[in-house]
This record gives structure tokens, C-alpha cells and sequence, in this order.
């Protein structure tokens, strides 16, 4: 079946203002159609992004479908062949008019997953099926990956983690069903009953476009029927006010306050996956402020919240839950720093957690000062603990507490009075993580005395000087004893075992300590060590 394309754009969508550059801001649903006595509140004037212009918006949505025509054009002719309605929905529609398009497109239909499988076979490049028990197939058309959906409506038993399925029976019961209600639009690509698309026409029955205008997250119902559904709507909320920088309505905040102990019959890899989005968002501070305020953070994260410590006239000292909030936003500006950029997890999180082992370690000292020893240490342990309970991978725990334990290292540095083994040791403790610990180091100075930050970057500086020298000298970023293991068996007389792998070390402190060695004089070493082991 050759691909076919769309109409063209008929008509403003949905109640979007016309093209009229004297009205460029018209707000399509100024009321709250599930309580008009509370009005849809403006764009908090803390908004981190840009006032939405709707005419610009509705311009980016025609340009956006334009380019999309050919393909789902080709996709909607052959569900109209098939009798079924199809449409495209949610994050896609959004994104759209905020000039945010990606390559994952979703949709939802009449046609049962059976049916959509055998409909995109011969279209698709390669389909799949993992979502086949939600209602869901995947598929991938060139650079695009689709995920077309039948008509849904889930819930969730009050003690069950997973939601319970049952197929719907109209787009606007789909849409009725989903987060919130700048998520809950759609471009129907066919007419009624899978004939033939009339047009292009946004179906917003939520006052979608109106939120997003004022840039606004609330429920399409009920924030308290919508989270009984799925608790983990309440985690989006965070992640999507992070991603977007948008305001959160108020009786949304109140339900989550009121809802937030129901998150814990959510999956922990559910609960991770929103963590990791609210973390590399834009806009962090937004999503994890909301998470503390609420008391979902008390549940999933329970270290954050347990980070603002007192503060009173006797014991002054940094707010140390906003001190690691600004220390999270100083990290995603030297991300730039890395090989790949940003948004990088483990940097943010490291950055996040680096501060956690405080409230275990605040001691209050007679001259009314607080000292946190060995926070670092404790810190690596609770952000291992943690992490694991989250169920993320071993190498990013590993990679995350190793940069929480080395966060203090440098203030050792002094004034620069390491030595270079010690300056080696620093190296070879982060691994493959140095640059990450550069950054670390680097946005953990939050001080307001322009004087000592001033000192404390040259002294890093400085730090970061030696270990480039010390590298082109020496290959730092491969340290490692100047015999191998065959070499030291040889020499010793001995086979493989616990005694090559003590030799081994020793080797390596000598190599860290003195820097490279001739094999001639490593063997020495190694032969007058032997006796004394």
C-alpha cells in the first residue's frame, strides 16, 4: 500500500487562538472544567522557561505534522483500511507546539494489539511486542520509533504493584485516563469508525491547550482519583514540572501531600526510571523541590528531605539541602567538560547525594560550631545503600558512592603540598570517573566569599595542572606495577595464587609512590620485599 499524506491543517485546533498577531496569547480554557471555582492559575512568576505564545505554538504543531505528513499518512491509510480509528496523542501533540519534537511518536487506536501487529506488517522495519499485555505495540519506520496503543483504561488494586488493564472504547475515555491534560490531546489521523481523515483537528476535551498556555500540570479529573489509579502519576508530576519547567496546580500538590505513603506500592525500577528523568531534566530543582514538599521524597528518597538541617542564631551553618541543590545545578554547567556532555545521571546524582552522610555525622562543638567528620564516608555508604534499594545497575552504584567518598579529597590538597604519589593515588581512585570528579569537586564550592572561591578554583587548577603533567609523563590513566604477573611469578619462583596478588599490590603502592621504575629495578624491590611480606 503506497503512503499516503494528511490533509492540510484546516482549521485553529481545538480552540487555539487564530493566526492573529494582535491577539498572540488567547487562553482556550481559562476555567477549570472539573471545578470552575478554582480558575487555572497564571505561569508562577519563578517559571525558569519562556511565556508559551499559542499563535507561535499552533505554527510550530503545522510545521511539526508537516514533516511527520508522509509517515503518518501512510500509517493512518492502512488502520482506515482496516476499519480503525487511529490518533496521535499525548507527549508528541505537546511537544509539538514546544518545538520539542523527538523521534518517538505515540498513538492510540480502536484496533486491539492482535490487530495492529498484523496491520503494520509489510510498513513497519521491525515491530515488537513487550507492551502486548498493556495494550501495546512498538514498531520502528526509518529514523522513527512508534508505539501504538488501544484504547485503554487502567487501575490499580490498593495492594497490587502493577496496574490492572482493560481495553477502552473511545479516544476521548483514552485521554480521559491519562496524567494530565497537557498530556491528553490529540490529532485524530482518521475519521469516525477508521473512514477516511476529513482534516486535521486537535481533540483537547480536558482544556489541555489552556494549561499549557499557562503552563500548568493538572489532572484531566480528579488529582485524587487519578493517583489512586496510578501513584506513580504523582512522581510524573515532578518529572514533568523538572522537564518543562511548568507549575504544578494547587489541588494536584495537595493530593500528592495528602496520597504521598500510596507511592510505596509502586515498583522500585518504576520509581528509579522517574528519579533518572527528574534528575536529567532542565529544570532539577523544580521536580525534586516538589518531590520534599510533598513528602514523596520521605518515601523514595528519603536522604534529600533529611538534608535540611536546623538552623538557629547559635549554630549558623549552610542549609545544607539547598546547598546541594545549587551544588546539582553548578554540576550541569561543567557538564560540557565531559566526553559525551550532558545530561549525564551519574554526575547529577553524585551531586545530589554527596551531602547525605551530614545528618549522621553533625556534631555540635563547645564554640557553637558543627563539624560533619567522615560524612564522605558514611555518605557512600547510604547512597550505595539507596541505590541499590532503587535497583540501579552495580556500576552506576559503584561509579555514584565512589564519587560521594572522594568528594573531600581535595581539601586535603592544602596549597598544593601533595606530593605526586599522592596526586597518582587521587587519579587512580577515580578511574574512569576523574573528569566527574573534577566537576564534583568544582560545584561543591558554594561559598559566598568571593575571596576563597577564587582561591579554592586556582588551587584546582593548579591540582588539575599536575595530574595533566603527571599523565603525559607517566600514563596515569593506565597505572600499573611495572611487572605483570607472569614477570612476578618468574622472578619468585612461584606459581598462581593469593602471593601473586600481594606482590602485585606491592608493586603497585611502589609504582604510586615512586612513580615508574626500570624493570631491573622493580624486580630488586620486589625480591627484597619477598622475605619481609
Amino acid at each position: 500500500m503506497p503512503d499516503a499524506e494528511l490533509p492540510p491543517f484546516t482549521k485553529a485546533p481545538g480552540g487555539l487562538a487564530p493566526d492573529n498577531p494582535d491577539n498572540p496569547v488567547t487562553p482556550a480554557n481559562p476555567v477549570n472544567p472539573v471545578n470552575p471555582v478554582n480558575p487555572v492559575s497564571p505561569v508562577s512568576p519563578v517559571s525558569p522557561v519562556n511565556p508559551i505564545n499559542m499563535v507561535e505554538a499552533q505554527q510550530r504543531m503545522v510545521k511539526a505534522l508537516d514533516a511527520m505528513s508522509p509517515l503518518l499518512g501512510g500509517l493512518a491509510a492502512r488502520f482506515v483500511a482496516a476499519g480503525e480509528d487511529l490518533a496521535l496523542v499525548g507527549g508528541p501533540v505537546r511537544d509539538a507546539m514546544l518545538g520539542r519534537m523527538q523521534n518517538d511518536l505515540d498513538f492510540a487506536t480502536s484496533a486491539g494489539p492482535e490487530v495492529t501487529e498484523r496491520i503494520l506488517v509489510g510498513w513497519a522495519d521491525a515491530t515488537w511486542d513487550m507492551g502486548r499485555a498493556f495494550g501495546t505495540i512498538g514498531a520502528r519506520k526509518g529514523p522513527w520509533l512508534v508505539e501504538i496503543t488501544t484504547y485503554r483504561s487502567e487501575s490499580y488494586d490498593p495492594t497490587s504493584r502493577n496496574p490492572v488493564v482493560a481495553f477502552g472504547d473511545s479516544l476521548v475515555g483514552d485521554l480521559g485516563r491519562r496524567d494530565f491534560t497537557v498530556n491528553a490531546m490529540a490529532i485524530p489521523l482518521t475519521g469516525p469508525a477508521g473512514t477516511p481523515p476529513t482534516g486535521r483537528d486537535l481533540q483537547d476535551p480536558f482544556g489541555g491547550i489552556g494549561d499549557l498556555a499557562h503552563q500548568l500540570l493538572r489532572t484531566p479529573g480528579r488529582p485524587e482519583d487519578s493517583f489512586s489509579d496510578d501513584p506513580l502519576r504523582m512522581m510524573r508530576a515532578a518529572r514533568f514540572a523538572a522537564q518543562l519547567g511548568f507549575t504544578v496546580d494547587p489541588g494536584v500538590v495537595a493530593a500528592m501531600t495528602a496520597m504521598a505513603e500510596r507511592i510505596s506500592i509502586i515498583s522500585a525500577e518504576r520509581v528509579r526510571d522517574e528519579l533518572v528523568k527528574t534528575v536529567c531534566a532542565p529544570y532539577p530543582r523544580l521536580g525534586l523541590r516538589l518531590l520534599v514538599d510533598t513528602g514523596l521524597a520521605g518515601h523514595v528518597l528519603p536522604e534529600l528531605p533529611a538534608l535540611a538541617l536546623e538552623r538557629d542564631e547559635h549554630h549558623r551553618h549552610k542549609d545544607v539541602y539547598e546547598h546541594t541543590l545549587t551544588v546539582l545545578e553548578q554540576t550541569m554547567e561543567l557538564e560540557a567538560r565531559l566526553p559525551g556532555g550532558g545530561p549525564d545521571f551519574v554526575a547529577r546524582f553524585a551531586a545530589l547525594m554527596h551531602d547525605v552522610g551530614k545528618p549522621k555525622t553533625r556534631r555540635f562543638v563547645g564554640d557553637g560550631t558543627v563539624t560533619f567528620h567522615h560524612h564522605d564516608v558514611v555518605g557512600a555508604k547510604l547512597t550505595r545503600k539507596r541505590m541499590q534499594a532503587l535497583r540501579f545497575s552495580n556500576d552506576q552504584i559503584d561509579q555514584v558512592a565512589r564519587l560521594v567518598e572522594l568528594h573531600l579529597r581535595f581539601h586535603g590538597y592544602g596549597s598544593g603540598e601533595w606530593t605526586d604519589s599522592a596526586v597518582r593515588r587521587y587519579v587512580r581512585d577515580a578511574g574512569s570517573d576523574l573528569e566527574r570528579l573534577h566537576i564534583l569537586t568544582r560545584a561543591d564550592c558554594t561559598t559566598r566569599n568571593a575571596r576563597k572561591a577564587v582561591r579554592l578554583r586556582r588551587t584546582y587548577d593548579e591540582l588539575e595542572e599536575r595530574i595533566l603533567r603527571l599523565s603525559a609523563e607517566e600514563e596515569l590513566a593506565a597505572i600499573r606495577p611495572d611487572l605483570d604477573g607472569t614477570q612476578i611469578m618468574e622472578i619468585l619462583g612461584i606459581g598462581p595464587g593469593r602471593e601473586v596478588g600481594a606482590a602485585y599490590q606491592f608493586l603497585l603502592e611502589l609504582r604510586l609512590e615512586h612513580g615508574p621504575m626500570s624493570p631491573d629495578r622493580a624486580a630488586a624491590a620486589l625480591l627484597a620485599w619477598w622475605p619481609t611480606r
